[in-house]
């Protein structure tokens, strides 16, 4: 039965969790990482290369795929899935986040969102409503409803305002929802708040009520301090139920997700691995590098010495930063492949650790290697 979510170990000394999501198009082991393919494409990376490193769902963005390349090409192509030929599991985002990160194009009313295209300026109208129609030509396996992510810093009358905005957008999307033929894709209901703990127990009972099939902690990782970022994590998840997949949005470096996962979040997306390879910034098991720094000039090592990725099987540090300094395409295709192993590599991790009893001793682990790289 799609949709079905069952635990099957739980941490004793955390609120870790191993599980298994059922979709329409295979089972998700939980906690899982899922790579950003913002525009149809995890850059610089084909899909059966992502495939081959074991992913089995990406997210995928409404918003940009709406204004390009369009709907129509995409309903003519068969779908998302066809069209960027990915045979796995699509998360879709319903496009409030890229909303709220073009403030100075969009103007937040009752009905949707108004904004004007970051491409050619065109003006259009996001509703709810819409948003579900441009997943439903996307046919994504998940699909998120419309929310308002509130800015940092929001003072509370503000956050609780446009958290009711949220909730009134939640239930027209449930709405729409029950009337449309969905064919097994699952609906995820979107928990704001702000940063006031009240607001988002709140907010994570009001859009439970509504029956989703899972539940997103949104509106984090939006400027704020990290130990505010977990608080207000931790108040939104006390709220939500046990048996539904938790999703935290957005939110992506490793020790994010260490602590998230201890908490009891299931999915994660970030562009952070992807973005960081393009940037020269690497992921490693001895801490994070820059292969732009001068004394890998020489350094004939791998990338990291504990990792079995293909670039790190193949290619030195001195030869990646020789491609990086001269501006070779080829070196972001290979950074990337690095980077999307290590956190998917470290998702595996994390759920072997959960399943042998010693996820507590796995986060001690890694926080120590990271302490010793630090102060060695």
């Amino acid at each position: 039965m799609w949709g079905y979510f069952h635990i099957l170990e739980r941490d004793t000394h955390t609120k870790a969790r191993l599980g298994r999501l059922v979709t329409r198009r295979g089972i998700i082991e939980t906690p899982v990482f899922m790579p950003v393919a913002t525009a149809g494409s995890i850059k610089a990376v084909p899909p059966e290369v992502v495939t081959g490193l074991g992913t089995r769902v990406i997210l995928a963005n409404t918003y940009h795929l709406y204004l390009r390349p369009g709907l129509e090409i995409i309903r003519q192509s068969g779908g998302l899935h066809s069209f960027m030929n990915w045979q796995r599991v699509i998360l879709t985002d319903s496009g409030g986040f890229q909303v709220y990160s073009l403030a100075q194009f969009r103007k937040i009313q009752e009905e949707g969102v108004h904004f004007k295209s970051h491409i050619d300026g065109s003006e259009h109208l996001l509703t709810p409503e819409l948003a579900l129609e441009i997943q439903e030509v996307l046919n994504s396996d998940i699909r998120m409803v419309l929310d308002v992510c509130i800015p940092y810093p929001c003072d509370r009358k503000k956050a609780k305002e446009l958290t009711a905005l949220t909730h009134r957008w939640a239930e027209r999307s449930k709405n729409f929802w029950e009337k449309r033929e969905n064919k097994g894709a699952l609906l995820f209901g979107i928990a704001q708040g702000g940063m006031f703990e009240d607001l988002r127990r709140e907010s994570a009972r009001v859009i439970v009520e509504m029956d989703f099939d899972g539940y997103a902690v949104g509106g984090l990782s939006v400027g704020e301090p990290r130990d505010l970022m977990l608080e207000m994590l931790s108040a939104t998840l006390s709220a939500f139920p046990e048996d539904r997949p938790r999703y935290l949005m957005g939110v992506g470096t490793p020790e994010d997700i260490l602590e998230a996962v201890a908490m009891g979040v299931d999915m994660f997306d970030c562009v952070l691995p992807t973005r960081n390879a393009r940037r020269g910034t690497i992921f490693t098991s001895e801490g994070k590098l820059s292969i732009r720094n001068a004394p890998f000039k020489n350094d004939f090592r791998p990338l990291d010495p504990n990792c079995q990725c293909y670039t790190c099987r193949n290619y030195t540090r001195a030869y990646l930063r020789h491609l990086f300094i001269s501006g070779e395409l080829l070196v972001y295709y290979l950074l990337t492949v690095h980077n999307l192993y290590f956190y998917l590599k470290l998702m595996a991790k994390i759920r072997k650790a959960i399943a042998e009893g010693r996820f507590m001793e796995f986060k001690a682990d890694f926080y120590q290697r990271k302490e010793e790289i630090l102060c060695g």
